[in-house]
């Protein structure tokens, strides 16, 4: 096995930054599907475009590269203890090639240290009777694990009334996971979903489930007509890619069902995001060499019709810092082209500036809800490697105070915000801006310049306030400063095509 070390690096390289070519197929199918010119044709263009690009460079598809999680099925005899070790080695320098964004943190002492710890890697190992390894990898990054949901049945349902112990039960609780989701998984997405087992065998059978090919069809009967009205009912309620609107919501659902007590009834789904990264290797136990590829794209075609951003003429170029007319004069749909210089602030940093003052002068800034990739350059310097937005919803606890204490002008993250910053936002003159989820690599190409770090010893990488130059950074504006949210919109109006599937088609 002394080539396992190796084929575990190029396996999580390889699921980091070169998109599976069912999941290829899957965007391919719907990526003209929106009028030309809406913002959800804008996103799945950038999007197209970020697929392309992670590809070309070897470069993480989404900053967030997830918890990494292996499923391993070995004959007997085979070291498990060397395998793991293995696989933390190969975690350790993908991290230090830039390929991974440390992402393992001490709950405890908020320390991030790098990608192996307690409890990370998740590593699944299982014996069977087939004489080679194969190791299934997942990278499911926060922002989609936050929509993970779990219902109980029976349940009262928001929109969808009583879900009963049965088959139509379990639809309206997959129907009010995809909804409860909006924009904040980085739709359009892939849901596994599982009915039975415990509350933990429940959540492993459903990220079992996404595990499938794309296009498979279900051997049970009764779930592949289930997959295949959910994939249709879904996309009616119109959250859209980017949860901006439009008819591209879902693109994969997969039913397992695993026995359960009779005391309970668990529907388990597990929500992934558009940068779907998961592939399988077949290894020889002998050398520890891949034999065979699952899923792997190999010199896949390109997926992006352009290059850049979708320009109509009409973008807003904004300069910061910004001045209060500024902000004030933006509405929502507006799309903005961003030159100058941002800062990034997420979770760590936004409960820091609760009681610190900042590292930098926020008046009139900028604020980029992000935790890139980043990596020292040859002359000691840094380099934007991937830099999309993280979920913006996380900081509502902090955003409304740190909007009026500091006189911030724009917050862009994805996802949208809540009520209270949306008050904030009316009542200091500024504006939350979408930006495309997952497009790491589009928006690193938007990042020239790293003009500064603040925090970094204290908060790690992820989390530090990294002073950065934009260029013609392109968002859109989704809340404003008159009160308007697409975020709320889009909400109430796929809240009322929900209640629209109360019933099943059949029925009525």
């Amino acid at each position: 096995m002394e080539h396992f070390r190796a084929s575990m690096l190029e396996l999580i390289v390889e699921t980091s930054t070169n998109l599976p070519a069912d999941v290829r197929a899957a965007i391919a199918r719907v990526s003209r599907s929106e009028p030309e010119g809406t913002r959800s044709a804008q996103a799945l263009e950038v999007i197209a475009q970020n697929i392309d690009q992670a590809c070309e460079v070897q470069g993480a598809i989404c900053q967030d590269t997830g918890m990494p999680t292996f499923d391993i099925q070995c004959p007997v005899g085979v070291d498990q203890i060397r395998m793991e070790a293995d696989i933390h080695a190969a975690l350790a320098e993908a991290t230090r090639l830039g390929k991974l964004r440390p992402n393992s943190v001490d709950p405890l002492s908020g320390k991030n240290v790098g990608n192996v710890g307690p409890g990370m890697p998740i590593l699944h190992f299982r014996q069977w009777e087939d004489p080679r390894i194969r190791v299934r990898l997942i990278l499911k990054g926060g922002g989609c694990e936050n929509k993970n949901i779990q219902y109980a049945l029976p349940a009262e349902m928001e929109r969808l009334g009583r879900a009963d112990r049965d088959l139509e039960g379990v639809r309206k609780c997959i129907l009010h996971a995809v909804w409860q989701a909006q924009g904040q998984g980085c739709s359009a997405g892939f849901i596994g979903v599982a009915i039975g087992g415990d509350r933990t065998s429940g959540y492993a059978c459903a990220k079992e489930q996404l595990f499938r090919p794309v296009e498979d069809v279900n051997p049970v009967p009764e779930l592949a007509r289930l997959e295949a009205e959910i994939m249709a009912e879904a996309n009616r309620l119109e959250i859209g890619t980017m949860g901006f609107g439009g008819g591209v919501t879902l693109l994969g659902c997969k039913i397992g069902a695993i026995n359960r007590l009779p005391a309970s009834f668990f529907v388990s789904v597990a929500y992934d995001c558009w940068a779907f990264r998961r592939l399988t290797v077949w290894i020889d136990p002998a050398t520890g060499k891949i034999l065979e590829w699952e899923l792997r794209a190999v010199r896949p075609a390109r997926m992006a019709r352009q290059e850049g951003f979708p320009i109509s003429g009409r973008e807003i170029r904004l300069r910061p810092p910004l001045a209060e007319a500024d902000a004030r004069k933006l509405r929502v749909g507006d799309v903005v082209l961003i030159s100058g210089p941002l800062v990034t602030g997420r979770d760590e940093l936004h409960h820091y500036l609760m009681t610190h003052e900042p590292p930098v002068d926020l008046a009139g800034a900028i604020l980029y809800h992000c935790g890139p990739v980043m990596l020292r350059d040859e002359a000691g310097g840094w380099a934007v490697k991937a830099a999309g937005p993280t979920t913006s919803m996380r900081e509502e606890p902090y955003e409304a105070d740190l909007l009026r204490r500091h006189k911030i002008r724009a917050v862009m993250g994805k996802g949208g915000m809540g009520a209270r910053t949306s008050a904030a936002l009316k009542e200091v003159g500024a504006v939350y801006l979408n930006a495309i989820g997952g497009a790491a690599q589009f928006y690193a190409r938007r990042l020239p310049k790293v003009r500064g770090v603040h925090l970094l010893e204290e908060l790690g990488a992820p989390e530090a306030m990294w002073e950065l130059e934009a260029e013609d950074f392109p968002a859109i504006v989704t809340m404003d400063s008159h009160g308007g949210s697409l975020h709320a919109e889009v909400e109430a109006a796929s809240g009322q095509a929900l209640g629209q599937l109360r019933e099943p088609a059949s029925v009525g």
